[in-house]
């Protein structure tokens, strides 16, 4: 489930604590989530400083001190913790990598989803080659209204697809998506080839607008998501029609309906949605 808002604000937690850090030993429980784990045992670990933690949509990279780093994403359910090694481990906890302070790097993960592997970091700055296909980031100013609206020519399928298609804008899932377009009044099931200039604009600006003020309140907390500190995102009580199905719209009083696009389910209000 963790989108942008809710990548970015374990990548800051996760700075703050591991930046610094020296690795002293890797504990693996599980043989593999959505990828092998036992490879973190043979990576030769121990012994290397975290650098820094930086975020790419929803992928962070732990950096290491030798052009190495641990790239994570979080799948559905994935929970990082950083905390005593001797609280007892939960039950879909998989990686401990202990650290100098006497704390562990906690990784949980409920479905196995997640990713949490070796990757290489080419220099300073650059991406690991996993992470190259990704698009552009929202909360950057190549994200713009005349840039999904190029996106948007020729495009087969619907607007709301186009919207969490990683390839074309990195980080917007379904939660944000649905918020989204309903601030901006746009149907999601219209075919992206149909968007004007000016309702490329609007979208553009009203998903920056949305992404930020979830990231100031740590992101939503739906289902099986929490914050490295283990505390719940706020953002979920400011949400306006994801998860809204059957109520009356905030804005015009009718009632939301849902449709299935892409496989998820999608909110939307008939009336103020065109």
């Amino acid at each position: 489930m963790p989108e942008l808002p809710e990548a970015e604000n374990i990548g800051r937690a996760l700075n703050r604590v591991l930046t610094g850090r020296r690795i002293t030993a890797v504990e693996v429980f599980t043989p593999a989530m959505r990828e092998p784990l036992l490879p973190l045992l043979e990576a030769g670990l121990p012994g290397h400083c975290f650098t820094g933690v930086r975020r790419r949509g929803r992928y962070l990279v732990a950096e290491l001190d030798d052009r190495r780093g641990l790239l994570m994403h979080f799948g559905m359910s994935g929970v990082v913790r950083v905390e005593d090694p001797a609280i007892p481990k939960r039950k879909h906890e998989h990686v401990f990598i202990h650290l100098d302070d006497g704390r562990a790097f906690r990784f949980e993960c409920t479905r196995r989803f997640s990713i949490l592997k070796v990757c290489r970091v080419p220099e300073p700055g650059a991406w690991p080659e996993e992470l190259a296909a990704l698009g552009v980031e929202p909360l950057t100013a190549a994200f713009s209204g005349e840039m999904f609206f190029a996106a948007s020519r020729g495009r087969r399928g619907c607007v709301k697809n186009l919207l969490m298609d990683n390839r074309v804008v990195v980080g917007i899932g379904n939660i944000y998506a649905t918020e989204t377009l309903f601030a901006a009044g746009v149907d999601p099931r219209r075919e992206a080839e149909t968007l004007l200039p000016e309702e490329c604009g609007r979208i553009v600006r009203e998903a920056r607008r949305i992404l930020r003020r979830a990231i100031e309140l740590g992101g939503s907390s739906i289902s099986d998501f929490l914050n490295v500190d283990g505390t719940e995102g706020k953002f979920a009580q400011e949400l306006r029609i994801y998860g809204r199905r059957g109520e009356r719209c905030p804005v015009c009083g009718k009632t939301i309906e849902m449709v299935r696009l892409g496989g998820r389910s999608s909110c939307y209000c008939p009336g103020c949605q065109r």
